[in-house]
Parts: structure tokens; sequence; C-alpha cells
């Protein structure tokens, strides 16, 4: 190998190691790999949150041959929540890996069912009014800026 061309494929090389493509490609494999891992956890925890509604369900009516009442209805209501909102974290993730971004729509619609969960099961014997206050205002927010987003979205098509 001639002097040029090692210095030729020397001066290639420190190009490439100093730019930032390389750097940014393997920081979005990274990525794409975490979000994958992350889908696959997601789908074991919904099979478990499926379950336990299941289990309950049938501890509920079967075994113990109860009429449901309020408090069971507000725990069935409340595990029946967690299996969406871990759908929806999978639909997050899953249109992460399918565009490459996260779409701040579906991370809100997330959250306001979240917030919507709690409001379900919450027992007003044990929370505060500024808390009570708090969960209005965090839901007020998350709807308005969605109604936002939406007008906006709504209007550029």
């Amino acid at each position: 190998m001639s002097r040029s061309s090692l210095r030729r494929r020397v001066a290639n090389f420190w190009v490439k190691v100093r730019s930032d493509e390389p750097w940014h490609y393997g920081l979005k494999r990274i990525e794409k790999w975490v979000a994958k891992i992350l889908s696959l956890f997601l789908v074991v925890v919904i099979g478990f949150a499926v379950f336990d509604l299941g289990w309950f369900l049938f501890q509920s009516l079967v075994v113990s041959r109860t009429v449901l009442s309020g408090k069971t209805l507000f725990e069935i209501f409340g595990l029946f929540l967690n299996v969406l909102i871990a759908l929806e974290l999978l639909e997050n993730t899953a249109g992460y890996l399918q565009k490459n971004v996260i779409q701040v729509e579906l991370v809100m619609v997330t959250a306001m069912i979240a917030i919507a969960r709690k409001i379900i099961i919450l027992d007003l014997d044990k929370i505060s009014d500024v808390e009570l206050v708090g969960l209005a205002l965090s839901m007020l927010a998350l709807a308005g800026s969605y109604w936002v987003m939406r007008k906006v979205g709504s209007d550029r098509h």
C-alpha cells in the first residue's frame, strides 16, 4: 500500500469518525431496540393485567357468589382501565417504532385515561380537597390541550 493511499484511508476514516451521522445512526438503532424491548415487556404486563382482571371477576362472581357492590365494580373498572392504559402505552410504543416520532396526541389520550381511572376508583373519604382540585385541573388542562391540538391539526388539512 502506498503512502498516499494510506493517507487517504486515514483521512477518510478521520472524517467518518468526526461526522455526527454515524453517532445519530447508532443512537437511533439503540432507541429502536429499547422500544422493541419495552413493547415486549408491555405485552407481558398486559397479559398479566388481563389475567388479573379475569381472576378477580372469577373470584368475585363464581367463587364468592356475591352481588357486585359499588366497591367491587370500582375495582373491576380500575383493573379494566389498567388494561386500557397498558394498551395505549403499547400503541404509543408501536407508533414510535413505525414513525420514529412520539405521537403527542396518543400520549395525551393515555394521560387522560390514567386520570379518568384515578377519578373513577377515587375514595372520596381518603382524598383532600386540594388533591381533587389538582386532578380536576390536570384533566381540564389535558382536555384543553388535546382540543387545541385537534383543532390546529384539522385546520392544517
